[in-house]
């Protein structure tokens, strides 16, 4: 699918930079291991402050229906200068995806994933669409998205009703991105920190990985700790994503899975690898995402990943 025209593209950059310094802010104060990350970065040496690190991308999960999903959330970025990029299938999650190139190198790219709710069965399709109904039309319409405040006052808003706890568990035993939507609707899922960049000795996968687990960060290791694309070009890994206190409807409180952070190194295209540190910039490095990669990454709120940090 082609991207939108740069012309069409309207929302300043500063807008831009509150919505995703409000995206951040509210993400680091609910995933304690964000900061405690960076902490053990700068206690390392790694880095000097946390502005220092670069992040790679930021990703959003969304329910796959005809008012909301990918084509009503993607309308913000879009507005402020980003660009729709490969789309990406995954058949046994039932999950569509696109991501999004930022309109500057400074800005992180964005994947946007959606549940195909068509495809689940009867019984958790009917408990979707019990929540998404009573938002009748397409809310991103109805925002003015010039207006910063109002853009981050709604990617914190509730969407729909808060659900029972039996729905919840009963969606997880078919889909727990389902579950996961349910609760967290456009909630922050993860943000990515890029390795490649880092002084010798952490700016691999590999390295920054033994740094990670040895200050006692538990990673996913779904398809192993490394997910690697087929070229080589492209090594991500996750931490598991830590339980949190979810307040359900009727005020029952159960842990659930929260969000996690996620690490990228990204090599240089063949064309460039003879390039001189200093000269290195974004686009000499592989681009986009891999859907075998992004596959595990997605299970590092799933169960089978989260029962190990408890």
């Amino acid at each position: 699918m082609s991207a939108v025209p740069q012309d069409k593209a309207r929302g300043s950059r500063e807008g831009l930079e509150f919505i995703l310094g409000g995206l951040m802010r509210r993400y680091q104060e609910r995933v304690p291991d964000v900061q405690a990350i960076m902490d053990a970065m700068v206690k390392q040496g790694i880095i000097g402050s946390e502005t220092e690190i670069e992040n790679d991308h930021i990703a959003f999960r969304t329910m796959g229906v005809p008012q909301l999903g990918i084509q009503s959330l993607e309308k913000i970025f879009l507005h402020f200068g980003y660009e729709r990029r490969d789309h990406y299938f995954f058949p046994e999650k039932k999950l569509d995806a696109y991501w999004y190139a930022p309109p500057a190198p400074q800005y992180p790219r964005i994947f946007i994933s959606e549940l195909r709710v068509r495809d689940l069965s009867p019984e958790a399709a009917e408990i979707i669409y019990s929540y998404t109904d009573t938002v009748s039309t397409d809310p991103v319409t109805e925002l003015h998205l010039d207006d910063a405040k109002e853009v981050d006052w709604f990617l914190h808003s509730s969407l729909w009703k808060l659900p029972t706890w039996d729905d919840y568990q009963r969606l997880a035993r078919e889909s727990e991105y389902a579950a996961w939507v349910i609760y967290n609707r456009y909630y922050l899922n993860h943000f990515t920190i890029s390795v490649h960049n880092l002084p010798e000795g952490y700016n691999t996968i590999e390295g920054f990985n033994a740094f990670l687990e040895t200050n006692g960060f538990v990673l996913n290791d779904a398809g192993g700790k490394i997910k690697t694309s087929p070229d080589g070009k492209l090594s991500q890994s996750s931490t598991v994503a830590r339980m949190v206190k979810a307040t359900f409807a009727g005020g029952e409180e159960q842990m659930i899975a929260g969000s996690y952070v996620e690490f990228a190194e990204r090599k240089l295209l063949d064309a460039f690898s003879t390039l001189a540190k200093a000269e290195i910039r974004r686009e000499h490095r592989r681009e986009g995402f891999e859907a075998g990669n992004a596959d595990k990454i997605f299970e590092s709120t799933y169960s089978s990943q989260t029962n190990k940090s408890e």
